[in-house]
């Protein structure tokens, strides 16, 4: 199986505004490198991958709680973008089966659209 997408959350195109803040923050005390740090950390503790016809979503670090679901039981995909997202190609993606409750549903994803059009290249097969 190959994989068509595996993407961390991004750090600095999700929120610039909180990354230059940060970054002037670290001059006192060291304020902003430990924002950083556990913002850092916060991103690369999510990852999602679709692999095949299998969409797998992994969240934390030391313990993992993770999602998976089939492809062909996608029935919607919310991609929500702010205007500075659009800029920078990033977006949330909400995947639902059924009901109003996504199944998944994370922020701050590089190429959301990608994302759509891959489940949707699949769900046509």
């Amino acid at each position: 199986m190959e994989t068509e997408y595996s993407e961390n959350p991004a750090m600095f195109k999700n929120n610039p505004i909180g990354f230059i803040v940060a970054l002037a923050l670290i001059p006192a005390f060291g304020l902003g490198l430990v924002i950083l740090i556990y913002w850092f950390l916060s991103v690369k503790a999510s990852k999602l991958e679709i692999k095949g016809n299998d969409i797998l979503f992994e969240q934390g670090l030391m313990s993992k709680d993770r999602s998976e679901l089939n492809i062909d039981r996608v029935t919607n995909v919310k991609i929500k973008q702010s205007f500075f997202n659009r800029i920078f190609g990033v977006g949330s993606v909400e995947l639902y089966t059924s009901g109003d409750v996504p199944e998944i549903a994370t922020a701050g994803m590089p190429d959301p659209n990608r994302i759509r059009e891959i489940i949707k290249k699949h769900q046509n097969k």
